[in-house]
């Protein structure tokens, strides 16, 4: 149900701080089908699949897309429908719509833009019941079609190089395609840094790992996640200041 993404949002605010009950628990009851979404050049929309995993109540679905920065949008994507019922127990579809703009976007590398799903759960005749509302946040990728990827291409993750600067990582992405680093180790059998939070480095672009070089070691880890949420890891080796990727281990 993907927690990473849950963002709790208070639907109801009371003026008594004594007595209260929540209507519903902290897990959501809307789940979507995956966790991120790659919308192909050549394709006018895309699907995304939201059950309703409680069995005894009804919810609505609130969909919308949002840019980088975390403004809605309606070009050049739009997210239809915007408000549903989804039933106990029952799915449906969200379809996310291109407008003409879409050919306004780059079409030498990925842009990026974000999909929400907010639930919002039925009323309640309770007394002094706080109601909460979750929302699921998932990154949402344009890649155009003339950087369509062949599933038995090299991924485009391992072209990604380290520098160290100082006493910590940069991570330099040469591709038309953003990277999502979710975690870094100093070796394969060596447990994942916890003060590492996670990193999205743009196309041809670099992007400082916050972790200590001294606690990721001369042949980092590094964890990312591909189009399917599968999360691979890439095993560097350095010299000097430069690391380039040695093996790869299926994830």
């Amino acid at each position: 149900m993907f927690q990473h993404s849950k963002k709790q949002l208070m639907s109801l605010f009371l003026l008594t701080a004594t007595g209260l009950t929540v209507a519903q628990s902290a897990d959501a009851a809307l789940a979507l089908d995956r966790t991120r979404v790659v919308l192909d050049g050549g394709d006018k929309s895309v699907s995304l699949t939201v059950t309703n995993q409680n069995r005894e109540l009804p919810f609505l679905a609130q969909a919308w897309v949002e840019d980088a920065q975390g403004k809605k949008l309606t070009d050049p994507l739009t997210a239809l429908p915007p408000v549903q019922r989804i039933e106990p127990g029952s799915k449906t579809q969200v379809k996310v719509q291109t407008t003409p703009a879409m050919n306004l976007l780059a079409q030498d590398k990925e842009t990026l833009f974000y999909f929400n799903l907010r639930e919002i759960p039925p009323k309640t005749d309770k007394p002094n019941t706080l109601q909460i509302a979750l929302q699921t946040r998932i990154k949402l990728f344009y890649r155009p079609a003339g950087l369509a990827v062949n599933p038995s291409d090299k991924p485009w993750q391992e072209q990604m190089t380290l520098t160290r600067q100082g006493d910590h990582y940069v991570a330099n992405n040469p591709t038309a395609y953003y990277i999502s680093i979710v975690e870094v180790s100093p070796s394969l059998k060596g447990a994942a840094i916890k003060s590492f939070k996670p990193v999205l480095v743009a196309p041809k672009s670099s992007a400082p790992l916050g972790s200590s070089a001294n606690e990721m070691g001369n042949n980092p880890v590094v964890t990312y996640i591909n189009d399917f949420g599968g999360r691979p890891k890439l095993v560097y080796r350095c010299g000097g200041n430069n690391c380039t990727v040695q093996s790869t281990q299926a994830g």
